[in-house]
């Protein structure tokens, strides 16, 4: 009984030794890229980045990055990294190292690309692969969504406009920053309507009052003095509401609001 014992216990002993080797096989896979020279690892990550596969493209960024932390390589490798998250849609990883870029490289002749990817992904910071699927159908509300990231991105491409005014990347920027600045306006405007609806009409007019003072000439702005026209009347402001509704039919003289504010009935 002894010795039968000793035997099965032997056994277990080599099954566990057998399956701890193979796990240490697995953990140990070789790879393939260890021999690699930097230039070819820098082109696999390109081909692989031109390709949409992304995922690949960032682990042999990451490697040249790790065995070559140096040289014209491993710079551009920060960078196109960047991108490479961006499209991998992970916003942190991707600003995390555009932000590097930027701050180990600040007379980079890419520089102004790397603003304007900055600015791009706080852009579309927010706007995963479904959000993109559905406004396929259903156009969405840039303005009605958190606007933090907006924020950012305006102030990436102001600062890439203000610093390269002759880039490349100059004019889709100016056009970025338009749109951003009429759906930021957009915005407080949604906030002011929110405000009115729960009759805290001083707050509804001071919202309104920083799109007009804020964002001249945006859509908004006619919307703007609509409200606080309303909102001052309201509150029995009836100077401040001649005020809004003197400027609202001087710039807007067609506008629908205008009578809106002179049939709207204060109650005592």
């Amino acid at each position: 009984m002894y010795v039968t014992r000793s035997v099965y216990a032997l056994g277990v002993i080599a099954i566990i030794a057998i399956l701890v080797g193979g796990c240490s096989n697995l953990g140990t896979k070789e790879d393939k890229t260890k021999d690699w020279s930097v230039q070819r690892l820098y082109d696999t990550a390109k081909a692989s980045l031109n390709g949409g596969d992304y995922e690949t493209a960032i682990d042999y960024y990451q490697k040249l990055e790790a065995r070559y932390p140096f040289g014209r390589f491993a710079q551009q490798s920060q960078l196109e990294i960047a991108y490479a998250y961006y499209k991998y849609e992970e916003p942190a990883s991707a600003l995390a190292a555009v932000d590097r870029f930027i701050k180990l490289y600040p007379g980079h002749p890419s520089l102004d690309y790397a603003y304007y990817l900055k600015g791009l992904i706080n852009f579309n910071r927010g706007k995963g692969f479904v959000t993109a699927i559905i406004e396929r159908y259903v156009p969405s509300d840039d303005s009605q969504r958190d606007t933090s990231s907006l924020r950012d991105a305006f102030q990436d491409f102001a600062e890439l406009t203000r610093r390269f005014p002759d880039s490349t990347y100059a004019n889709d920027a100016t056009q970025r920053m338009l749109y951003l600045r009429n759906t930021l306006a957009q915005h407080e405007i949604h906030v002011a309507n929110y405000y009115m609806d729960r009759k805290a009409f001083l707050a509804a007019a001071n919202r309104a009052k920083f799109v007009v003072e804020n964002y001249q000439r945006a859509p908004s702005v006619a919307e703007a003095l609509v409200i606080m026209a309303k909102a001052y009347k309201l509150l029995e402001l009836d100077g401040l509401a001649r005020d809004a509704l003197r400027v609202l039919e001087l710039n807007f003289p067609d506008h629908p609001g205008i009578n809106e504010v002179a049939n709207l009935a204060v109650r005592s």
